[in-house]
């Protein structure tokens, strides 16, 4: 009998034991979650001791979400860390990004002397962190698809902010290996210019800088929002042709796409505006010509900079009214020193000045005093 009472007591302890293994391992009751207003692509949760970043959308149509733990006071931890694709404290000192729209974060945030390595130092136009890359405060890591693991490694990074098109980065699993977490920003997934944006919530849960991070993207909406009321008030808007022509394939923009958005929040009328989808149109020139061979306004002609080179590319670009009249504007020639389009860089970080561009562009009446900061008519 006391041998089958011993028994049972051994029993009842290893299961009470099991499940308080098991209690462990549940989150406890979130304190506050990061506010997000356009953003799905990622969220934020907050925890006595430490925070939680999911990456809900890396890539389109993509099957996993990836989570990753920001430990604050390990001594508070109450979860198992096996589960998170990345665990990393709270006092991030040196970073490594991989697109040149994350840089505009960084600098916005007063955070970009944490930089030490990138790929394609080239395409990078911030005057400030193009004085780190020429004091040698930021190396060069190779090409985007083939980051050189060797120097990434000697860097020692806390993390590497990353982006994905598909998931399969043998590149970014070495590091992972290396004990580098990963994380994926999806910024460019999202389906509008201020959710985009807003991306810059993850650098300030990253770097502790929520405050600051709200801040400089409330200011962004603002503006952006100002504008669109603004454009809203022009009469007759003009209509507009957008893209180029690549091997005879016309690319441009879906009127639900984000730039589509640009568009219609500057109340322009984009001949295309009532398509749908997330990335461009790819259509004939002649489907294109019947349509917009008399637009008032042709925008974002591709990386062309000059009538001459339009005419060089094709003479069939020479048969529309917005060649003939000389009202073609683009946002490619505004480079950096080394070449870098500001554009791609700071243009999803400042939605608010691409609007404002537009606005200029297509009704000068009701921005007199501004001068566009990306796009110019062709030279």
């Amino acid at each position: 009998m006391k041998n089958f009472l011993l028994f049972i007591s051994i029993v009842i302890l290893t299961v009470s034991c099991e499940q308080n293994k098991k209690e462990k391992t549940v989150l406890p009751k979130i304190s506050k979650d990061i506010r997000l207003k356009y953003a799905t692509g990622f969220s934020a949760s907050y925890f006595d001791g430490y925070k939680i970043i999911t990456i809900n959308t890396p890539w389109p149509n993509a099957e996993k979400q990836y989570s990753y733990c920001i430990i604050d006071d390990k001594s508070k931890l109450d979860i198992s860390l096996e589960s998170f694709d990345g665990v990393l404290d709270n006092s991030i000192k040196r970073l490594v990004v991989t697109s040149t729209t994350h840089i505009p974060a960084l600098e916005l945030l007063g955070i970009e002397n944490s930089l030490v390595g990138f790929p394609g130092t080239d395409y990078i136009s911030s005057e400030k962190v193009r004085e780190r890359i020429e004091n040698g405060a930021v190396r060069e890591l190779g090409k985007n698809e083939g980051i050189n693991t060797e120097v990434l490694l000697e860097l020692n990074p806390n993390v590497v902010v990353g982006f994905g098109v598909d998931g399969v980065n043998r590149t970014f699993e070495t590091i992972k290996k290396a004990g580098i977490p990963i994380i994926y920003n999806g910024d460019w997934v999202e389906a509008s210019a201020l959710a985009k944006a807003e991306w810059i919530k993850l650098f300030g849960v990253l770097f502790g800088k929520e405050r600051e991070a709200d801040s400089v993207f409330n200011q962004i909406e603002r503006r952006y929002n100002e504008a669109k009321i603004l454009a809203s008030k022009a009469k007759n808007p003009p209509t507009v042709l957008s893209g180029a022509m690549h091997k005879d394939v016309w690319y441009l923009p879906n009127g639900s796409s984000p730039e589509g958005q640009f568009l219609r929040d500057a109340n322009v009328d984009y001949l295309w505006k009532d398509t749908k989808g997330d990335g461009s149109l790819a259509l004939s020139f002649e489907a294109v010509f019947e349509k917009a061979q008399d637009a008032k306004i042709w925008l974002s002609p591709s990386y062309y900079t000059s009538y001459s080179q339009l005419e060089e590319a094709s003479e069939l670009y020479k048969q529309f009214e917005a060649f003939k009249s000389k009202s073609i504007y683009a946002f490619s020639g505004k480079t950096g020193p080394t070449g870098g389009v500001l554009y791609y860089e700071l243009g999803t970080a400042r939605p608010d000045l691409v609007l404002q561009d537009i606005i200029k562009v297509c009704h000068p009446q009701l921005l007199p005093d501004y001068k566009p900061f990306f796009f110019k008519q062709l030279d």
